[in-house]
């Protein structure tokens, strides 16, 4: 397999950190695997998990964009204020400006205060404009259904418009390609076994 210069890594739902430590260990071993292959290109990796472990491994989280937030950030509850806390800046949990309970800020919060992510997700967009007719690969693992805009249809759109840019889809269940789409592969497996079946042994033969 071929990696060129400009590298997205899409990282979807079959990433999401299991309850037991095994699973957390594997996917640890996966990150790594991918890492090894992205070292020194110039990448960005953008994620709807927000279990937070992408940042605890090699990856670099200024090439990181998490839209779906993070479960070790925090935002009041009642989103009386934009600020956003990291895990331990507020120890007794609860809002510095109203007094109301701090709640993980991901998407499950009601509301969701954007503002966490914006910044990084800025820097991903401006980076794009240098992709341009630059060989490109998009790498989406494991990405469904649940928010589409945010990985799979713009890698679509990238991979259809650009006739640099070809786009790998690695999923057990949901690895489907659109019609028309000429420069796009699919493996049907689950993104993490490929990653440390395909991407670990080819590291290891480096």
């Amino acid at each position: 397999m071929e990696w060129p210069e400009k590298i997205i890594i899409g990282i979807g739902e079959e990433w999401k950190k299991g309850p037991d430590a095994g699973c957390e260990k594997r996917l640890r071993e996966a990150y790594e695997a991918l890492y090894q292959q992205v070292q020194g290109k110039d990448y960005w990796v953008s994620t709807t998990v927000t279990d937070g472990l992408i940042y605890e491994t090699a990856f670099d989280p200024k090439r990181i964009t998490a839209p779906c937030g993070n479960d070790h950030w925090f935002q009041c509850s009642k989103a009386c204020t934009k600020d956003i806390w990291e895990e331990g800046e507020v120890p007794e949990g609860i809002c510095p400006h109203c007094g109301a309970p701090l709640t993980a800020n991901t998407v499950q919060a009601d509301p969701y205060i954007e503002e966490g992510y914006l910044p990084q997700w800025e820097a991903y967009k401006k980076w794009q404009a240098t992709i341009l007719n630059r060989d490109l690969l998009l790498l989406e693992l494991g990405v469904g259904l649940a928010y589409p805009t945010v990985i799979r249809w713009p890698f679509e759109r990238i991979a259809m418009l650009s006739k640099k840019a070809r786009l790998l889809r690695v999923h057990e269940t949901l690895s489907q390609l659109p019609e028309g789409l000429e420069r796009g592969q699919r493996i049907k497996e689950n993104s993490v076994d490929w990653v440390l079946d395909t991407l670990r042994e080819t590291s290891e033969n480096k």
